[in-house]
């Protein structure tokens, strides 16, 4: 079962949770303050450099009928999609440079490079999700409505096959959010409906027209125009484009699931939301969210979502700040005890994957509770045992949290390990602490 009660799960009193937005707020606020020349200079470069390598990508492919042009260009055209689409088009639109006033990089005005119009995604992803993160029955992103990721979703028949959807996913993840979004928008605009004047068209059917004239657009730029563009290497050409599309989509997709996925990433009920405070939804994304340790190349090729903390709490805030961001909220984690989920990008990713696995078959076939799962918990996980603060005494300045409960919790499982202290850890994954 996901988490009812937040605070209880956190193990923090509301006065904790107010004094926690607060710090949390003044890192926001040091950020906006400084926020100047220095980031212009990183999106403007990150823009020339993205328009650079799908201007070689393109000329390379004129000889793409060559193996070696073939795989090179290929290679530069797939790296510009990934930036495009995670650094640029990703960020932009989640408004992280609307504070320029740059026209062409306003949230307003940015149209990204792929199917789904960037419309939809702005409706479906930036209310949707970054509003309702992770609660279950209004994030429809928990497993984009094809993949079962928590038990708190019914198991049907066939949530057999998503071992394979999953796949089908993660090789046609645009097509896959496209569709997803139209989904979102056309059921948010059912929902707020109001008359349309006859002779006018139903904001569904607007909303239809967009999806299916950006597909067409984005066809005809892929397939038509570009391959004509190389003569003799049409054929070669298209292979390069799709190629390219595929490598981008599934890079997006371990990205987007190595930060929602993984063990640590919490899932809430709606009981708790309708009294939901802003320090409350501050907490929700920090223990809704999974980072991925990366270096300055992937993250920069992640469009910094190896942060995903980091952004679910400051999704408006320049991307190229995560990284300061980050030492900040761990140092919040720390002081709170509270966990900071992260790892490396293939032991995220398998925990994903695991779940995905596990979760295709029917919830008499788990071991596990649902309350005490490693992919999905509650605070009834901690209800059984006696309180911490009877067993563990904190030092002066120090508070005994989740990330000790969950420690204890584990021992409890396995039944050895030490607890481990707060000197010696500063992360913690779900199934296994990372020492630093």
């Amino acid at each position: 079962m996901a988490i009812t009660d937040i605070a209880e799960y956190a193990h923090l009193s509301d006065a904790d949770i107010d004094s926690l937005a607060a710090e949390l707020d003044s890192i926001r606020s040091d950020v906006e303050a400084d926020r100047g020349a220095r980031d212009a200079r990183y999106i403007h470069r990150t823009v020339a450099l993205q328009r650079s390598l799908e201007i070689g990508g393109r000329v390379v492919l004129l000889g793409s009928r060559w193996r070696p042009a073939w795989i090179v260009g290929t290679g530069l055209l797939a790296c510009s999609k990934i930036i495009e689409n995670m650094e640029l088009g990703h960020n932009i639109m989640h408004g992280q440079w609307d504070w320029m006033n740059d026209p062409e990089l306003h949230s307003t005005n940015w149209e990204w490079d792929q199917v789904g119009p960037s419309r939809h995604w702005k409706q479906a992803h930036n209310y949707s999700h970054h509003v309702y993160t992770n609660i279950v029955g209004m994030d429809d992103d928990i497993g984009f409505g094809v993949i079962r990721m928590t038990r708190d979703v019914p198991w049907r028949p066939a949530n057999a096959l998503q071992p394979l959807a999953n796949i089908v996913l993660a090789l046609t993840f645009e097509w896959g959010i496209a569709r997803h979004d139209l989904d979102s928008v056309k059921a948010r605009e059912a929902a707020t409906a109001v008359p349309v004047p006859v002779g006018l068209p139903a904001p569904s059917a607007r909303s239809g027209r967009e999806f299916s004239h950006k597909i067409g657009r984005q066809l005809v730029k892929d397939f038509v125009v570009f391959p004509a563009l190389t003569g003799p290497a049409f054929r070669s050409t298209i292979t390069a484009n799709l190629t390219a599309n595929v490598l981008r989509n599934l890079w997006a997709y371990v990205v987007i699931f190595c930060g929602h996925f993984p063990d640590g990433a919490e899932k809430f009920t709606m009981s708790d939301f309708a009294s939901e405070t802003r320090p409350h939804w501050y907490l929700r994304q920090m223990l809704g969210s999974a980072n991925f340790r990366a270096g300055p190349i992937m993250a920069f090729m992640s469009g910094n979502l190896c942060y995903q903390i980091e952004h679910h709490l400051f999704p408006d805030l320049p991307s190229n700040r995560y990284r300061q961001i980050s030492r900040r909220v761990q140092a919040l984690c720390e002081r709170y005890d509270l966990p900071y989920t992260t790892g490396s990008l293939a032991h995220q990713y398998l925990l994903a994957l695991r779940t995905i696995h596990k979760l295709a078959l029917p919830d008499r076939f788990l071991r596990r509770s649902s309350h005490d799962a490693p992919e999905t918990g509650s605070e009834q996980r901690f209800r059984s045992s006696v309180p911490l603060v009877n067993r563990l005494t904190p030092r002066a300045g120090t508070r005994v949290g989740l990330r000790t409960a969950l420690a204890e919790a584990r021992k409890r499982s396995t039944g050895r390990g030490r607890i481990p202290t707060r000197q010696s850890w500063i992360v913690v994954a779900p199934d296994q602490a990372t020492a630093c």
